[in-house]
């Protein structure tokens, strides 16, 4: 092999390597763009109002839909919110994560038919500067999501107002 086929060898895997690293990149990129589609409220606008009372303005995501970041029990979970929804339904699998203890079972008709889930309690519930003490909740075995569905056991607790597409949570 000439000293020109091992230099041209190594050029082509140069080449190779630069277009790889350009992909990874333009992956990079796009996929934070997308993550900002699916939940524009992952560090959701706090405000307070002339009452003073602490308000979170929400975006709707491409769907329509209101998600953001929040915490239960001071650990970040992301919150899918649900006005049809009774109470605030958290996947197995994230309950297990935030080691949330249940109080008995029962049964519960969703959309896709009746299931068994797990009385539980939040201690506390945030969206920026909105804490909730003391929530009902129920631990759904059957959800596969990784949003917890924030249902009208915590909703409840607050003013909600939609202009357009944002949505105005503010405390009572």
């Amino acid at each position: 092999m000439t000293e020109y086929d091992q230099t041209n060898k190594i050029g082509k895997y140069f080449v190779w390597i630069a277009w790889l690293l350009a992909i990874a990149l333009l992956v990079f990129v796009f996929q934070g763009m997308l993550d900002q589609q699916y939940n524009p409220n992952s560090q959701p606008d706090i405000y307070l109002s002339d009452a003073g009372k602490a308000e979170v303005h929400l975006k709707q995501n491409r769907q329509g839909h209101y998600l953001t970041r929040g915490k239960i029990n001071e650990q970040s979970v992301t919150f899918l919110l649900d006005t049809g929804a009774t109470q605030v339904s958290i996947p197995a699998h994230i309950a297990e994560q935030l080691n949330l203890q249940s109080n008995g079972s029962y049964r519960v008709q969703t959309a896709n038919g009746s299931v068994k889930v797990y009385q539980t309690r939040l201690n506390q519930l945030s969206i920026g500067n909105i804490f909730l003490y003391n929530i009902d909740a129920h631990i759904n075995p059957a959800m596969q999501s990784d949003e917890i569905l924030l249902g009208m056991s915590a909703l409840r607790k607050l003013e909600f107002q939609q202009t357009g597409k944002t949505l105005i949570l503010r405390e009572q």
